[in-house]
């Protein structure tokens, strides 16, 4: 694709970045066939090459973005399910993340909007604040059909649907500190503690730390760590995201000198966020080194288990397992056959989901300031996993767990409770009634 940036513009280091980005691209197509919203929409601008044009002509002409321009790409989910199909490897991840970060600074939205995103940014990367909030939700959610009726009040309407009936007490979530070895010691982890995911899911946390403790790897959670900044981010609010890495990467930092074999997440959002850490500080002199440290030891835990060995393994019954893999990890990461790969070592008969390539419509907030289209992915999604009769549905994202499991009675797990239970940790609640189904 052909630019034309100034001189003056290429001498921004996330211009000239962008200008690389855009000049590798064909125009082939080939990304239309799997991207969810033209698949849904069949518009041009809704497509990845579509939005390419767009992201080009604003910031070549870098002024402000236009309504036109926003409403497109506030559409893309991120999927990146475009990078997997392109031939000429077209970095659309870092185009579109440039482009909402333009967006942020010179768009103003209206109002309703700017309350909404301001609220999401304030209280969900924050635990102290999220969890009164959840509660306060799951209290006031038969509101949500009076609030769906006006689009202005959908984005509440659709948080109000995705809040837990229930949260678990705050003590439920593992505190920070080092959690020791089984027997030998062969490596030693951090953990990213998260955000949203130790409110309203904190036993997936402490069947992550089980499992790599049986696995003989000592677990140390940082005090300091937190939100990895993948919620802002992904809404252009830069400094904010910025803000969250460094404290995390400072909080991992330290723990270098004591021996760190790996930082885990067991939320494949946040895993995507922590591999882009060293890109992200690449121009930043006192984080570029440090950042790119912690993005080269990041690992999704499922690929950790896998190059350590899961050991002993027994299915305490052979149910039949749907992989569903969320899109930061199977796109993002680039992580897919080591979960199914683990399950079926595990002895679980695994299934993999028609369609698997195309999002279920959470990707971080957009079911929340996208809700009509990410319902018609989630329904989607779901008629895909109720033809293949699974007994369970697995994946490796807080945010597919979210979306999903309301509109099924299929229960629905992380994966990493599924190999805790199989090497000797509990049954994972969600299964407390499930029987095997026959194919």
């Amino acid at each position: 694709m052909r630019t034309e940036f100034t001189a003056e513009q290429l001498a921004d280091p996330q211009i000239a970045t962008s200008n690389e980005i855009l000049r590798k691209c064909v125009h082939c197509g080939f990304c239309t066939a799997t991207c969810p919203t033209y698949v849904l929409l069949g518009d041009e601008l809704d497509s990845p090459r579509g939005r390419i044009y767009l992201i080009k002509n604003m910031l070549e002409d870098g002024g402000p973005a236009t309504g036109e321009v926003v409403k497109h790409v506030d559409r893309c989910l991120s999927c990146l399910a475009c990078m997997t199909t392109c031939p000429a490897s077209v970095d659309y991840m870092h185009l579109v993340d440039h482009a909402r970060v333009h967006i942020e600074k010179t768009y103003r939205r209206p109002l309703a909007e700017r309350l909404i995103r301001r609220f999401i940014a304030a209280t969900l990367p924050e635990p102290k604040r999220a969890r009164p909030l959840m509660r306060l939700g799951a209290a006031v959610r038969p509101l949500a059909p009076i609030l769906q009726r006006l689009p202005v009040t959908r984005p509440l309407a659709a948080m109000l649907g995705l809040m837990p009936k229930a949260l678990p007490p705050s003590q439920a979530a593992l505190g920070p500190g080092v959690y020791a070895a089984e027997g030998e010691r062969r490596a030693r982890v951090a953990l990213l503690a998260g955000c949203v995911q130790i409110v309203i899911a904190p036993h997936i946390g402490r069947a992550t730390v089980r499992l790599l403790n049986r696995l003989g790897t000592e677990v140390v959670i940082p005090a300091t760590a937190g939100c990895c900044g993948a919620l802002v981010h992904h809404l252009g609010r830069e400094d904010e995201a910025h803000a969250h890495a460094r404290t995390d990467i400072d909080s991992w930092t330290g723990e270098l000198d004591r021996g760190l074999d790996a930082v885990i997440s067991d939320a494949s959002g946040c895993g995507t966020m922590i591999k882009d850490y060293g890109f992200i500080f690449r121009n930043d002199p006192q984080y570029a080194e440090k950042a790119a440290r912690i993005s080269d030891l990041a690992m999704d835990v499922s690929e950790f288990v896998d190059r350590l060995g899961l050991g002993p393994a027994t299915a305490a019954e052979p149910l039949r397992v749907a992989y569903h893999s969320a899109c930061s990890m199977q796109h993002g990461q680039r992580v897919h056959a080591q979960p199914v790969s683990l399950l079926r070592r595990a002895g679980f008969e695994v299934l993999e989901v028609p369609e698997g390539h195309l999002c279920c419509g959470s990707a971080g907030t957009y079911n929340i300031l996208q809700p009509e289209l990410s319902r018609q992915l989630r329904d989607r999604k779901i008629d895909r996993i109720t033809g293949i009769r699974p007994d369970v549905v697995a994946t490796g994202n807080i945010g597919c767990i979210s979306q999903l499991s309301p509109a099924t009675d299929i229960p629905f797990v992380h994966t990493v409770e599924l190999l805790d239970w199989a090497t000797g940790g509990p049954r994972p609640q969600a299964l407390q009634n499930v029987k095997r189904n026959s194919a």
